[in-house]
C-alpha cells in the first residue's frame, strides 16, 4: 500500500510535531513518523522529567542552606514518591502528544523510517511517497564502547528508577553527568562523576566550572578527573570501573553520561545522498541537506547551535515558512544553556575568554554576588557571575552565572542582549524590588 503526502515529518518530538503543526495550519497534507514515544525524548526522558527530579533537590537545598538561620530539622528525599510524581506526567505524554496530532487532522505513523530512494520512504512495511522530508529524529545517548559495556546504563533509566542503588557513578562530565549526580546525591547515594579529562563542562567558564565542583564536592559527590575508563566487570561487590592507570571504583550502577550521538543511521540516508557525522546531518544555512528535498531540524541536525529543546521549535518555525518560498538564511538569536547542578551553573553569548582576547573593547565584571541581598535572604553558599560589556556600544554581550537562580537570570540577560539594553535604558524601567531582576542594573 501506497499513500502520498506534501510532506512527511520524521520524528515525533518538539521539533517535528512543532513542523508538523505548523505545515497542517498551512493547509499541506502532512504525515508524521515516530518509531518511538510521541512527544520526544524532552518531556518523555529528558529535560522535564529531570526537572521534575530536581524539584526535590532545591527544596532540600533551600531547607538545609537556610538551617540555623530560621529553620532546623531539614526534608529528605523520598524517592518512591518523588517516582511516582515523576510519573504522573510522564505517562501521559505519549498518548496525549498523539491525540493532539489527530484532532488537528495530522497523519501519523508509528514505526521506522527508511528512505528507499528520493521522495519515497517505507515505514514497516507502508509505502509513503512525499514531495519533501524533514528530518527530526533527535539524538540518543551514546554508550563508550568499552569492555563490559554491556553493564552501562543511560539517563533514560536513571530518570525510571524505582530505586535509587547505595552507590551511582557517572562515566563523563557533561550536563548529563552533572545533574544527574546532583540529584542521586540529594537523594541519598554515594556518587561519583568521572571524567577522562581535566576539563568537564568544556563549554563554561574554568573557573565558574571549578567552583561549581567544589560545592558538589562539599555536598558529597566525589569527582574523578584524569581518568579514562577502559573496562567495567562484575564481581559479587558490585560493578568494577577500572582504568589503565590502576584507578578501580566499585558501584552498583553505573551510568553512561559523555554525551549523546545523532539518531542518523539507520534512515537509509546513504540511499537519497545524504550525510551524517557525529555531529548530525549536515545541513546548509537553510536547513536543507545535500538533497534538495530532504531537510534536517532539532538535535538530529548539525547546526552551530546547543542541541535545546527551544531551538528544535524555533528551527521548525522557520523552515515552515521555507519550504515554498525559500526566502533569508536562519539567524539564531542568543541562546542560553544551563546545567541543572546544585547551584545552577548557566551562560549566554560571549565568554569572558573571548573577551578577554579583546580588553580594549569588552570589559569583563567578574562579580562575586554570594553577600548580594538576593542570595544573602536564603543563606545561599555561593553566587558568582562573569558578565561582558561592550564598552562601543554600553550593552551585554555574553555572561555567565553559577547560583541556585542561575537560570532565571540568564533569561534576564538573555533578554538584554537580544534587545541591545544599555544601562541608562535598563535604568528607566521600574522593576519590582527587591528581586534578582532588580540587580540586573549592578551586573553592568
Amino acid at each position: 500500500m501506497t499513500t502520498s503526502y506534501d510532506v512527511a515529518v520524521i520524528g515525533g518530538g518538539p521539533a517535528g510535531t512543532a513542523m508538523a503543526g505548523a505545515l497542517k495550519a498551512q493547509g499541506k497534507q502532512v504525515v508524521i513518523i515516530e518509531s518511538d514515544l510521541w512527544g520526544g525524548t524532552c518531556p518523555n526522558r529528558g529535560c522535564d522529567p529531570k526537572k521534575i527530579l530536581l524539584s526535590a533537590v532545591e527544596a532540600k537545598d533551600a531547607a538545609t542552606t537556610l538551617h540555623a538561620k530560621g529553620l532546623t530539622g531539614g526534608p529528605q528525599v523520598d524517592w518512591p514518591a518523588l517516582m511516582a510524581h515523576k510519573r504522573g506526567y510522564t505517562d501521559g505524554i505519549s498518548d496525549g502528544t498523539l491525540n493532539s496530532l489527530t484532532q488537528r487532522g495530522i497523519a501519523t505513523r508509528h514505526g521506522e523510517a527508511y528512505f528507499q530512494g528520493d521522495g519515497q520512504l517505507t515505514v514497516d512495511g507502508t509505502v509513503i511517497q512525499a514531495r519533501d522530508v524533514v528530518i527530526a529524529t533527535g539524538q540518543r545517548p551514546v554508550i563508550l564502547p568499552i569492555k563490559g559495556h554491556e553493564y552501562f546504563k543511560t539517563s533514560t533509566d536513571f530518570l525510571d528508577l524505582d530505586v535509587m542503588p547505595k552507590r551511582v557513578t557517572f562515566v563523563g562530565g557533561g550536563y548529563v553527568g552533572f545533574e544527574l549526580a546532583t540529584i542521586a546525591n540529594a537523594a541519598g547515594a554515594d556518587v561519583h562523576l568521572i571524567h577522562h579529562n581535566d576539563r568537564p563542562l568544556k563549554e563554561f567558564d574554568p573557573q565558574l566550572v571549578r567552583d561549581l565542583m567544589a560545592e558538589l564536592t562539599t555536598a558529597g559527590v566525589t569527582i574523578d578527573l584524569n581518568e579514562d575508563i577502559q573496562a567495567i566487570e562484575k564481581k559479587a561487590d558490585g560493578l568494577h570501573l577500572k582504568a589503565a592507570d590502576g584507578f578501580e571504583r566499585v558501584s552498583d550502577l553505573v551510568i553512561c553520561s559523555a554525551g549523546r550521538q545523532p539518531n542518523a543511521d539507520h534512515l537509509g540516508l546513504e540511499n537519497v545522498g545524504v550525510k551524517f557525522d557525529r555531529h548530525g546531518i549536515a545541513v546548509n544555512d537553510h536547513l536543507q541537506t545535500a538533497n534538495e528535498h530532504i531537510y534536517a531540524i532539532g538535535d538530529v541536525s548539525a547546526t552551530p547551535v546547543p542541541k535545546l529543546t527551544p531551538l528544535a521549535g524555533y528551527e521548525a518555525r522557520y523552515l515552515a515558512g521555507q519550504l515554498d518560498r525559500p526566502g533569508a538564511p536562519i539567524t539564531y538569536p542568543a541562546v542560553p544553556t544551563q546545567v541543572y547542578a546544585a547551584p545552577k551553573l548557566a551562560q549566554v553569548g560571549m565568554s569572558a575568554a573571548t573577551a578577554a582576547a579583546d580588553s580594549d573593547r569588552y570589559q569583563v565584571n567578574d562579580l562575586d554576588m554570594t553577600k548580594w541581598f538576593s542570595y544573602y535572604r536564603f543563606g545561599a553558599n555561593v553566587a558568582r557571575a562573569k558578565v561582558i560589556v561592550d564598552q562601543t556600544t554600553g550593552t551585554v554581550v555574553g555572561a555567565t552565572v553559577l547560583s541556585t537562580i542561575a537560570d532565571e537570570m540568564i533569561n534576564y540577560l538573555t533578554l538584554l542582549i537580544d534587545q541591545q539594553v544599555t544601562l541608562n535604558k535598563l535604568q528607566r524601567t521600574i522593576l519590582a524590588y527587591p528581586t534578582p531582576a532588580s540587580d540586573l542594573q549592578y551586573l553592568y
